[in-house]
């Protein structure tokens, strides 16, 4: 049984998502300000969070970086923000997904089963080794240089889809719909965005990329080293 947290100061959200979460077999908890929300992330090491981010206090965007600091677990926002620069600092921050209110249940619970799924454990894959880390598939690990580096299931999901086409140039639209799900194509932000987190954990140069690479207005491609093992 998965368990929801759920994070909102809005008293009839929490109690709507409560309800319908609950009456689909999830466990839930509700927290209606960051704080709250940090200190049961923490006790209780939920399967996914689903975050407002006006929250009083302690804002939507320092929780998903306080929780970020120890776990990968999915986030998905849901906010009345629906501006493009909110939407990137969510993103940036850590985010997985962005839902935007009023919502139809039936929309963010799907989107809820697709981030548990990103998560789950994964089945025998190969693994990648280049000359700055190395990508084992099978158990979603990254071991860099100085240890092991923690990417977020929807991180592991966007390499996963780029490291099983290496040297494969993989459309916007296609990465969009097996990642994050078959209503996506135009979300090309999320692209942009998730791709530079990846960066910065593993490339030596984010800026000047090696392994990920850009082609401007088609997609993404892994390029593996010639020596890379699967």
């Amino acid at each position: 049984m998965s368990r929801v947290l759920v994070v909102d100061d809005e008293a009839a959200i929490r109690r709507a998502l409560g309800i319908n979460l609950r009456a689909r077999g999830y466990d839930v908890d509700l927290a209606e300000t960051g704080e709250h929300a940090l200190e049961l992330a923490a006790r209780h090491h939920p399967d996914v969070i689903v975050l407002d981010l006006g929250l009083p206090g302690m804002g939507g965007v320092e929780v998903i970086q306080g929780i970020r600091g120890w776990s990968p677990v999915p986030i998905v926002v849901l906010s009345a923000r629906d501006a493009e620069a909110a939407k990137v600092a969510a993103l940036d921050a850590g985010a997985d997904d962005y839902v935007t209110k009023p919502f139809g249940m039936d929309e963010l619970l799907a989107r809820l089963r697709a981030a548990l799924r990103r998560g789950a454990p994964g089945e025998t894959g190969a693994t990648v080794e280049t000359p700055d880390f190395v990508l084992d598939l099978a158990a979603k690990r990254v071991q860099g240089a100085h240890g092991v580096i923690r990417l977020t299931p929807i991180e592991w999901h966007l390499v996963e889809v780029l490291v099983r086409n290496a040297g494969k140039l993989v459309s916007q639209r296609q990465l969009l719909q097996e990642v994050w799900g078959p209503q996506y194509g135009e979300e090309t932000n999320y692209l942009r965005v998730v791709m530079a987190r990846i960066r910065r954990k593993l490339e030596p140069e984010p800026s000047n990329p090696r392994y990920f690479i850009t082609e401007p207005g088609m997609g993404y491609r892994f390029e593996p080293p010639a020596e890379a093992a699967g």
